[in-house]
């Protein structure tokens, strides 16, 4: 079944997170926060001539917002800062989207693990916030908040 492979890829980010800690030799970084249930991550990039050579996450947050981040920084890492924001756009497009567009999944590989929380619109702003974070970290921004 595609939802229990789905959950289950949630259920290991959130107890195995990937690039979880601190980033010695960062050089971008930022906060970011949702009032409305208390998450709260921080985001720290080294880039490398407009490359991600580094990414990390620090903070605390419900099982849906810690998979979301080790989701995206697996995702971007490596990738030039046009290519992770084309991705932040892919997938909020995605995560926002009607939920009859189960097409437009496919376009954001693992990250659709994520898709089952647009029947709760409430927990797009957990599966959102780090890529919020993330896209103000890129902008050399220091705080950001789910929308």
């Amino acid at each position: 079944m595609l939802s229990d492979l789905y959950q289950e890829t949630i259920l290991d980010h959130n107890r195995r997170p990937r690039h979880y800690g601190p980033l010695p030799g960062a050089n971008r970084r930022a906060d970011g926060a949702n009032p409305l249930c208390g998450d709260r991550w921080s985001i720290a990039l080294r880039l490398v001539d407009d490359r991600i050579e580094a990414i990390r996450f620090e903070g605390s947050g419900c099982a849906i917002s810690k998979a979301s981040a080790s989701l995206m920084a697996d995702a971007v890492s490596g990738h030039t800062v046009q290519e992770a924001l084309a991705l932040f756009d892919r997938f909020h497009a995605v995560i926002t989207g009607p939920m009859d567009r189960d097409d437009d999944a496919e376009a954001i590989g693992k990250l659709a693990a994520l898709v089952g929380v647009r029947e709760f619109p409430i927990r797009v702003k957990c599966a959102t916030l780090a890529w919020h974070t993330l896209k103000a970290a890129l902008a050399g921004a220091d705080c950001a908040t789910s929308e």
